[in-house]
């Protein structure tokens, strides 16, 4: 069956309604509320792509990505980006055995099912520029020797956007190599009271209740999303969007390139109908409706539009934009 031409059954809906009903379970038991984060970490992840992370620190980025690991039996590894951390710090490298007189290859920590690269505006162009390879090949070349990183892969990068001193920030090339980029934003106050009771009963680093679903389970859900069906007019409605922040479209926004000096490239529409399949599975649906591109607009564009400086200087937000283009695209 190819990509989105259907042939979903309804077993196969139930079936993903119960695995993703227990990657739910598994993460409401560590974290409290961001229901927008869990939503869009197993978006990504169904729909084979990386996922950016930008918040203040504290709001679970790391616990998240832990709790998505353990929910689906991967292996996790969490990489603290430094200034000072080389491309084979996290790829891999080998290593001379004086008693053998060979070498022998050490796999560094990007092969792991779910990668946190923490703080990666930290790290250098160099080293961004290789896991950033990593991403996009599915594989490292160690010593002339490709190794292929494991199936399912994904990488979680986070990023700080109250502390810019002394960061190396992605160039608008690299930012659109993620599916998604997700915003997040401080717990409510009683949502925040669960997170104090959690801590002190000690059920906040309680053990694991709910037994995880398995990386084959992963791949079922990963293979039904390329079957979910994205009728012709709904693949016209996202090149209409994506259209529009070039300036044209069907009904060209007035004044949009005051405020964007790059639209969203091809990558963008891909993604928006990817993720929209991720979404239409996780609402039980064998196919796409324009409701699904809508909810996932921000998470998919917000680092695609590229500001003019006055609008950085005006304070225009991404989001703002967004809307705009999506208010002057008739909807299917």
């Amino acid at each position: 069956m190819s990509a989105g031409h259907g042939g979903i059954t309804p077993e196969d809906l139930q079936k993903a309604k119960e695995l993703l009903g227990t990657v739910t379970q598994v993460f409401e038991q560590r974290v409290v509320g961001q229901e927008a984060l869990r939503t869009a970490l197993v978006s990504s992840l169904l729909a084979g792509g990386h996922i950016l992370l930008e918040s203040v620190p504290g709001l679970a980025k790391t616990t998240a990505a832990e709790t998505l690991a353990a929910s689906v039996s991967g292996t996790f590894h969490r990489i603290q980006c430094t200034p000072d951390l080389m491309p084979n710090d996290i790829v891999g490298t080998q290593i001379y055995n004086y008693g053998t007189g060979s070498f022998t290859t050490q796999l560094g920590p990007v092969h792991a099912n779910l990668v946190l690269l923490d703080e990666v505006n930290r790290s250098s162009a160099k080293t961004q520029s290789a896991m950033l390879e990593a991403m996009q090949e599915r594989q490292t070349s160690i010593g002339g020797v490709e190794y292929p990183l494991p199936d399912p892969f994904m990488v979680l990068a986070t990023q700080n956007p109250i502390e810019e001193e002394g960061t190396y920030v992605l160039p608008e090339a690299q930012m659109d190599r993620f599916l998604m980029k997700e915003v997040l934003t401080y717990p409510g106050a009683v949502h925040e009271v669960e997170i104090l009771e959690r801590v002190s009963s000690g059920r906040q680093s309680a053990p694991l209740t709910v037994p995880p679903i398995s990386l084959d389970d992963v791949r079922f859900l990963q293979g039904l999303v390329d079957d979910v069906y994205v009728d012709t007019s709904i693949k016209r409605y996202i090149v209409d969007v994506i259209n529009t922040s070039r300036f044209s479209g069907p009904r060209p926004v007035q004044g949009l390139s005051n405020h964007v000096r790059v639209g969203a490239s091809p990558r963008g529409s891909i993604a928006l109908m990817r993720v929209a399949q991720s979404l239409a599975i996780q609402a039980g649906r064998g196919f796409v409706i324009p409701d699904d591109i809508k909810a996932i607009r921000y998470a998919v564009l917000r680092h695609r539009i590229v500001r003019t400086f006055d609008a950085l200087a005006n304070n225009v937000q991404p989001e703002q934009l967004i809307d705009a283009i999506f208010d002057a695209v008739p909807t299917p």
